[in-house]
């Protein structure tokens, strides 16, 4: 979905327990921000002595902090005060001694103090007394004083460029520089009580990221993220996360990635990562030889990538490295930095963050799967005949190989059931008939049967699994079998035509061949007639680094002649390699092929119907109890004997156009709509019991945003239906104050007899005394 013209609205309150919430509506209106907006805020003033790189920012309720840094000539040591409401800059009242002036130090806030710990100081200018600190400072907001914690037994080494963050009441000290080498260690030490403090070395587990600095960190879902860097001559884009409560490492993978999709930011340094909600927000630093000024996002959840897009009427800030970020409610402040030509920065820039709840399509779908609920086809499948469950809605809407396959096993069971139906009527003559399935009701069909000789049961299921959340289970990286088996899933990619589950097969494969599998990953692409990872693994076994190690293993002699005889060919002469331009075909996704499914492509095979004030709209049983608990409750506990089912929203039934709105919701996770019809479905999550809030928190920014001059009267209309006082009352006032231009809407003529009333009523109330004797002086 584009954010280009939403708005963010406050936070919704979502009380199921609360049934007052299907019947009134309450909206705050007032100035919103634009979601995804760049403003730029008041620059300070150049005596208060703001342009700096290298320096840190930290939030305290409605301000921001700023410390040190260097401007270019000197060093500095001074606490710059911007307060958020009145965008006003200001030097910070200090008391006690003040860290010696630095820059790449660290800067946490935990409770009511900001602490900061070591950095580079000395005197840039004349070159003298250059050094890393490994000191510690808490500045008390309360009462602006500075103290040095002094801080018995072993120290961190001293170091500058690291990153910091505060979890579990400890202050979390990570990576850096010493002045001679880069450093990947973890240090930590407890802030609750000053007198007994000492630092202690955490104990890492797995995968450490490499020595690095001039890195960001943030802590989202409780664990700590930090990408990319300066590693020397390893520099890259990785990200990895760590688990504080096991203290291990690992490395984010990009492998599941399709070609096609966002990749991660290139690789970086000097950049800025914040974390909000469940995302993490990467901005600016130096990008080989470049400074970029995308904004990237990453779904901690999802694990992806994406770049935001900007709002049209955002003020963007230019690319800068050495800068610095810090989060308050729901915006980033982004202060400073080094810009073009070496400049240091002392500009302001707020971005403002979307803070909708997730889009929970792809997670309701794999709970269908999981749970095997409402399955209404049994997959056979092989020699053995291995039974599979699944559903006609979901799988009919992903894969059209599989839908033919159903289709014909369909009409197979039609035939046979009117034969059954024929020969029993002939038989007994006068006596009850069968009812034929296909007019049975829906809760009581049988499964419908597909024999599939191509496929095996093991990879058949995650193919499944794809189908229903575009996703497959990565395989364990160096284990044979797991590669084995999504290559079986590949080939049958390849038979079933599903080329988004083709790419991520080959990049999963790809992503585990190692010097222990790659043999055996080899002889099976070989046998499955693979080419594409055929080709990968004869590359990855004639590389100089690979050739000696895997032509000196056991498999090696085990390996087929032919294949042999292909990797000694590979080494001796490397065939050419050819680079194709042809855009590769990552397929389509779950949404959009739920999208054609609701818009008429699963129409044959719609097994439901919904009644709207009477007027019928066929749907689909397992994607409705997929995505509703209503639904769901319904259809496992009293299914209609006639497979109708009627329509409301409590006791208010939603316009047509409202009721569209809410499927394409159902259905594709769709939330653009008109604003009349989100006030219909305000209260839909609630009565149809939702994953979460997400449809309602849009409705609500949208009926806050989006009523204007054009749409007032439909607005008022559904109102009035929905019993939304507040929002009627809303557009009386717009109709009121615009009433010159209002008067010419066609739709004027089509409201009721009791709304024109109301109109009269308003304007009658709005005008005053002067205005009356002006009218009647013109009669």
């Amino acid at each position: 979905m584009s954010c280009k013209s939403t708005k963010v609205a406050p936070s919704v309150d979502f009380d199921h327990s609360c049934s007052d919430s299907v019947e009134y509506l309450t909206l705050n209106f007032g100035p919103f921000e634009t979601v995804h907006r760049w403003r730029r805020l008041p620059q300070c003033d150049e005596f208060v002595g703001a342009r700096r790189s290298k320096h840190t920012v930290v939030a305290y309720r409605d301000a921001i902090y700023v410390f040190g840094g260097d401007n270019g000539k000197n060093m500095l040591n001074d606490l710059l005060r911007f307060d958020v409401k009145d965008c006003s800059w200001c030097r910070a009242f200090t008391t006690g001694t003040p860290p010696a002036p630095r820059y790449h130090h660290s800067a946490v806030v935990y409770g009511s103090s900001m602490f900061v710990f070591g950095g580079y100081t000395g005197d840039i200018y004349s070159n003298s007394n250059l050094k890393n600190k490994n000191d510690l400072f808490e500045y008390k907001f309360a009462t602006g004083q500075w103290t040095e914690w002094k801080v018995e037994g072993s120290l961190p080494v001293a170091r500058s460029a690291h990153g910091a963050t505060v979890y579990s009441d400890k202050l979390w000290i990570f990576a850096g520089y010493d002045g001679n080498a880069r450093l990947n260690d973890m240090w930590t030490i407890s802030l609750q009580d000053r007198e007994h403090a000492c630092w202690e070395e955490a104990s890492i587990i797995k995968c450490i990221p490499p020595s690095c600095c001039n890195f960001p960190v943030a802590v989202c879902r409780d664990k700590m993220f930090v990408f990319s860097g300066q590693s020397g001559a390893k520099i890259t884009n990785n990200l990895f996360q760590f688990e504080f409560n096991g203290h291990m490492w690992t490395r984010i993978p990009t492998e599941h990635l399709l070609r096609g999709s966002p990749p991660p930011p290139q690789r970086r340094y000097g950049h800025t990562m914040v974390a909000f909600d469940r995302h993490l927000y990467v901005f600016g630093g130096a990008a080989d030889n470049t400074l970029p000024n995308e904004l990237h996002c990453y779904d901690v959840d999802s694990q992806t990538w994406e770049v935001i897009q900007p709002s049209l009427d955002s003020e963007m800030p230019s690319g800068r490295l050495f800068h610095a970020a810090a989060v308050i409610q729901d915006a980033m402040y982004i202060f400073g930095g080094t810009v073009d030509n070496n400049v240091r920065s002392g500009e302001m820039y707020r971005f403002q963050f979307s803070c909708y709840p997730k889009c929970t399509l792809h997670e309701d779908y794999g709970k269908l799967w999981e749970n095997r609920q409402f399955c209404d086809v049994k997959f056979i499948l092989g020699e053995r005949e291995e039974r599979v469950l699944g559903h006609i809605a979901i799988v009919t809407a992903r894969c059209q190989w599989l839908r033919k396959k159903i289709l014909q096993a369909r009409d197979r069971q039609r035939q046979k059931t009117k034969q059954e139906s024929n020969e029993e009527s002939e038989g007994a003559a006068g006596g009850p008939r069968d009812i034929p399935s296909g007019n049975r009701p829906s809760g009581t069909q049988p499964l419908l049967e597909v024999f599939i000789r191509e496929a095996e049961a093991q990879p058949f299921e995650v193919l499944m699994q794809f189908l229903y959340t575009d996703k497959i289970q990565y395989p364990r990286r160096g284990h044979v079998q797991d590669v084995l088996l999504i290559m079986d899933v590949y080939k049958l990619a390849l038979r079933f035509k599903l080329s988004r589950l083709e790419q991520l097969c080959v990049q999963y494969i790809e992503a585990s061949v190692d010097l222990q599998n790659v043999l055996s990953v080899c002889e099976n692409a070989n046998k499955l007639q693979l080419d594409q990872l055929k080709e990968h693994c004869l590359n990855f076994v004639v590389k100089e680094s690979h050739f000696n190690q895997v032509i000196m293993t056991k498999e090696f002699e085990h390996l087929s002649t032919p294949l042999i005889v292909e990797i000694v060919r590979r080494k001796q002469q490397p065939p050419p390699r050819l680079y194709s331009d042809q855009p590769v075909d990552i397929g389509t996704s779950l949404v959009q092929d739920m999208k054609a499914y609701l818009e008429g492509g699963g129409l044959e095979f719609c097994d439901i119907i919904l009644l709207l004030d009477g007027h019928p709209r066929p749907a689909h049983k397992a994607i409705l109890a997929a995505r509703s608990s209503y639904f769901e409750a319904m259809f496992r506990s009293f299914m209609p004997e006639d497979g109708q089912v009627n329509i409301s929203i409590g006791e208010m039934v939603p316009s047509k156009q409202a009721f569209e709105s809410m499927l394409r919701y159902i259905y594709y996770g769709d939330v653009n709509m008109p604003p009349e019809d989100s006030l219909y479905l305000f209260a839909a999550p609630y009565y149809y019991g939702f994953s979460n809030n997400r449809l309602q928190a849009y409705c609500k920014q949208n009926l806050e945003m989006n009523v204007t001059v054009e749409n007032v009267l439909q607005i008022l209309e559904a109102a009035d239906k929905t019993q939304a006082l507040d929002m009627k009352k809303h557009c009386l006032h717009i109709i009121v104050h615009q009433f010159i231009k209002v008067s010419k809407l066609p739709n004027l003529r089509s409201l009721s007899q009791l709304l024109l009333l109301d109109i009269i009523e308003s304007l009658a109330t709005h005008i005053s005394d002067k205005q009356c004797a002006e009218m009647g002086s013109d009669i």
